[in-house]
């Protein structure tokens, strides 16, 4: 086996128990105030302690019971999260965060899952954060990724976590960052984020990774010369995917001028020239030299202190995400808000108003200032 595969400890490939949920379902944790707190469907002697133990002991329906949590959006879920993450922190970092994004039907999901085998096969533990499309209309997911991921589905060493998009900007879940950590503290050494691969994804995926890989489908035309600075600009590594067959000759084509085009890209840092790499996750072939490619990638960071300025630079990208977070929710929930907007609403909708004016009203409304004090 290639020594690259081989995982950075000898824990990594130690097998971890496999627990069971109760009942069998997944249910959004709920916290009870007291002296502990304690989350329903974990039995009543289980509190966040307990589910800390769990996560770090491998434990995968614990993890996705801790995922379940930290994506609730009610107030007393988050401060469980909160004091959950608090605990696990410490014990996070040491993984390889590998984001992955590209067009739909460029294979993301088929690639993974042959690359994620072959990992575990060499002693890794792979976890899969694939953040699937939710409609505009309705909020539904497809929730298709863990389909396609069947062979790694069946590992023990293996956990994916299908999380609808939920409409967030780029296509990235709103706890993608916090669902990270929790898989690295379960002793995960190498993280995938999936991404939906729409508009702004490539570049919120890209500040929460230590590499990013770009797939594309062969031939670009048009298309390539619209986007190919700013992808070239983002991407760590850029793979040519569904090289085989007939569009064997076509994709030699399309990274012919994606190497061309990164020439006049300035690249992320670390000394890091972007290479151009054929792949087919159909026939397996160039799947090892992807691989190797994101391992070199991060000898690079590592060897020029680049990796700790990007973690450094993905905690404050977190903290600024958070606090955004927190003050959308409460604009959203704030009474005057919500009494300014019933309001307005009429008169926008009327074109009476515009937009930007009702806008103006709502912050001062917030703000708790009338519009002519704002």
């Amino acid at each position: 086996m290639r020594s690259w595969l081989v995982p950075p400890g000898t824990g990594s490939s130690r097998r971890r128990g496999i627990g069971r949920d109760p009942g069998g379902r997944r249910r959004i944790c709920r916290v009870r105030r007291g002296r502990s707190r304690r989350i329903r469907g974990m039995g009543e002697t289980d509190d966040i302690e307990r589910l800390a133990a769990a996560v770090r002991a491998g434990d995968r329906p614990a993890l996705a019971r801790a995922i379940t949590l930290v994506e609730s959006s009610r107030a007393a879920d988050r401060e469980a999260a909160q004091e959950l993450l608090g605990r696990l922190l410490p014990h996070t970092g040491g993984a390889q965060r590998v984001g992955v994004s590209g067009v739909p039907g460029v294979g993301k999901s088929t690639l993974i899952d042959v690359l994620g085998t072959r990992l575990i096969e060499a002693g890794h533990r792979v976890a899969v954060l694939a953040v699937d499309p939710s409609s505009g209309v309705s909020g539904g997911s497809i929730l298709g990724d863990k389909t396609q991921m069947s062979r790694l589905g069946r590992r023990s060493e293996g956990f994916i976590r299908p999380s609808p998009s939920a409409r967030s900007l780029g296509g990235v879940g709103r706890r993608t960052r916090e669902s990270m950590l929790l898989c690295e503290a379960a002793g995960y050494d190498v993280v995938f984020v999936e991404t939906v691969g729409v508009g702004q994804s490539e570049v919120v995926v890209a500040s929460m990774v230590d590499t990013f890989v770009l797939l594309m489908l062969p031939g670009g035309g048009d298309e390539l010369q619209g986007i190919k600075k700013g992808i070239v600009e983002l991407a760590d590594i850029i793979a040519v995917n569904k090289a085989d067959g007939a569009h064997a000759a076509q994709a030699r084509e399309t990274a012919a001028e994606y190497s061309s085009a990164r020439r006049y890209a300035a690249g992320r840092g670390g000394g890091w020239s972007v290479p151009v790499l054929l792949v087919s996750a159909r026939t397996g072939e160039g799947i090892d030299a992807l691989w190797q490619a994101v391992h070199d990638h991060r000898a690079a960071l590592e060897r020029s202190g680049e990796l700790d300025r990007r973690r450094q630079r993905q905690r404050l990208d977190w903290l600024e995400s958070l606090v955004q977070e927190q003050l959308l929710d409460e604009f959203a929930a704030d009474e005057r808000v919500r009494a300014a907007r019933e309001r307005l609403q009429p008169a926008v909708l009327a074109g009476d108003l515009s937009p930007m004016a009702a806008a103006r009203e709502l912050l001062a409304a917030f703000r708790g200032v009338s519009d002519g004090d704002g």
